[in-house]
């Protein structure tokens, strides 16, 4: 099992863990889910209930990984499978993303 936490420029907002190669499970912190100022990490994990689960990595987070050729690249830099979607997340969200938010793994 691999999680992550997820930050909202630098404010924790939840929880990310893939509990086998076939589950992913999104939550948002208990604080951040209850302050109404702070917004949803996305339309599609809008802040109307406070954890999703899906059989893949959720699209939101999915949409944050390199493509093509610079993907291959990071992957054969980071030893990490191109296919293993989470641990190329986790090797390339914790900084200097396009958006709003970072991805960083937790160990535990």
């Amino acid at each position: 099992m691999r999680k992550a936490n997820v930050y909202y420029n630098g404010i924790l907002a939840g929880k990310l863990t893939e509990t086998t190669e076939k589950e992913y499970i999104f939550s948002y912190d208990d604080v951040y889910f209850k302050d109404t100022a702070m917004p949803s990490i996305s339309l599609t994990l809008s802040k109307n209930k406070q954890e999703y689960r899906s059989r893949h990595l959720f699209p939101f987070f999915f949409n944050m990984l390199s493509e093509g050729s610079n993907r291959l690249t990071q992957s054969r830099m980071l030893r990490i499978d191109e296919k293993d979607h989470f641990g190329i997340l986790l090797a390339t969200a914790q900084s200097d993303t396009t958006g709003a938010i970072t991805v960083k793994p937790v160990t535990i």
